[in-house]
């Protein structure tokens, strides 16, 4: 119960935190990645502050066994670049790139109630069922 209370928590710090950064609007992810155009370097701020705070946290809990609310550290065992890491980062990182909005943004921007927003997350959660669906097929086919 602890660790649910923990993640709903830092959840709602990070919703703050990019509400406060205003990086749940579109206009200022396209604008950092304008680099030729208007470019707006504040995403660079945002990230900066977000590694002054979360590195000394790192730092003081480098040498732990396990998490402070958790019975083990949850690190992934595959370690290859494969083809569906490719594909997979190059998806994100284009619709990134065309809409402004990544997973995070997008669900602390639905408190605003913008169709774009709730457009946006519906047609997430709709790849990720077809992303699942597609790999039952692909895995009922071998």
């Amino acid at each position: 119960m602890i660790s649910r209370i923990i993640s709903l928590t830092s959840g709602i710090i990070f919703g703050v935190g990019l509400s406060v950064s205003n990086m749940i609007n579109p206009e200022k992810v396209l604008g950092f990645l304008d680099l030729f155009g208007q470019w707006d370097p504040s995403l660079i701020f945002v990230m900066m502050g977000a590694i002054i705070v979360s590195a000394p946290v790192f730092f003081l809990f480098r040498n732990k066994n396990k998490p402070l609310f958790a019975d083990n550290f949850s690190i992934p065992t595959l370690k290859s670049i494969d083809k569906n890491l490719i594909i997979g980062s190059g998806t994100f990182g284009v619709g990134w790139g065309m809409v402004g909005f990544c997973p995070g943004p997008a669900i602390s921007s639905l408190a605003l109630l913008n169709t774009y927003s709730v457009f946006f997350v519906l047609s997430m959660l709709g790849g990720f069922l077809l992303t699942k669906l597609t790999n039952k097929i692909i895995v009922a086919s071998q």
